[in-house]
């Protein structure tokens, strides 16, 4: 899965961690944001689908940095 992130560079990976539910998803950065927008991460629907918020559009997530290696 993937992500758009302006905090990173390309190719990190992230976890990010829905803090209504607990579900967390690792993703890799693979695109930029628009520079207007406020959002920390833009997440593919997939990944939307996995922390359980497309309903809600929008939800509040913990980000952590995990590197620029693949994670086990």
């Amino acid at each position: 899965m993937t992500c758009a992130c302006n905090a990173v560079k390309l190719g990190t990976w992230l976890r990010v961690t829905n803090l209504r539910n607990g579900k967390a998803v690792i993703v890799k950065v693979n695109d930029r944001i628009h520079p207007g927008m406020k959002r920390v991460v833009d997440l593919t629907s997939t990944a939307a689908k996995k922390l359980g918020y497309t309903a809600a559009g929008l939800t509040r997530v913990k980000v952590e940095v995990l590197g620029r290696k693949k994670p086990e």
